[in-house]
């Protein structure tokens, strides 16, 4: 337990109910589904989380109808020392990475239209097949395989996807993907899409490392 952890756990709350949903926020993204206890505290005690959290600089996250909660931090790191620095960084994403983000933020969209199903699960052939048309005809198989497996590891790190145990290639696709990938990322990645694009090819190669 480190040191922020132990003085969350010494907040006065009689059912410790408080002090155990800010450990597990600070440490990632809490799902109902996962612990539909922690849940309930994280609804009843918004208020105060909300208030404790602004102290450090972080803002709490919550989508109810989705099921998910996450802290971010509420502004940027600046030159002037008043600011509070960053506790959450920020990560920069690699073009195959954003790409099969995007890809897989307009696939969930296509499932949300249709209204038959709420989880969106992939095999890594189908997610083979979404990222195939943007490649050069004639592209390395094997080399595709294994750069699909290594940005699907990735995205699982970052929380967007996690792996079906004990079904093979499958993942399933996590709906926090809906609060980072919006509108505006969507239109941003199309932009950095249209200028990868236009790059040589060695140096398409390069960025894809």
């Amino acid at each position: 337990m480190n040191l922020m952890e132990k003085d969350i756990s010494q907040i006065n709350n009689p059912n410790n109910e408080i002090s155990s949903a800010l450990v597990h926020l600070l440490k990632g993204v809490v799902y109902q589904e996962e612990n539909p206890g922690l849940w309930s505290s994280l609804l009843s005690k918004q208020a105060r989380i909300r208030d404790y959290v602004s102290v450090i600089g972080l803002e709490l996250m919550l989508d109810e109808s989705e099921g998910y909660a996450f802290l971010r931090s509420v502004q940027e790191i600046s030159d002037d020392t008043t600011s509070i620095p960053r506790l959450i960084a920020r990560r920069q994403l690699s073009y195959p990475v954003s790409l099969l983000l995007a890809l897989l933020r307009k696939k969930l969209a296509e499932l949300d239209a249709g209204g038959n199903d709420t989880r969106l699960i992939l095999s890594r052939d189908e997610v083979a097949e979404l990222i195939r048309i943007f490649l050069p005809t004639g592209s390395n198989e094997a080399k595709l395989i294994d750069q699909i497996d290594s940005t699907l590891n990735k995205i699982a790190e970052l929380g967007f996807i996690r792996r079906l145990r004990g079904e093979g290639q499958m993942i399933e696709v996590r709906r926090i993907i809906k609060a980072f990938v919006d509108a505006q990322w969507l239109a941003d990645f199309d932009q950095r899409l249209y200028e990868y694009r236009q790059q040589p090819a060695e140096e398409r190669e390069n960025n894809n490392d």
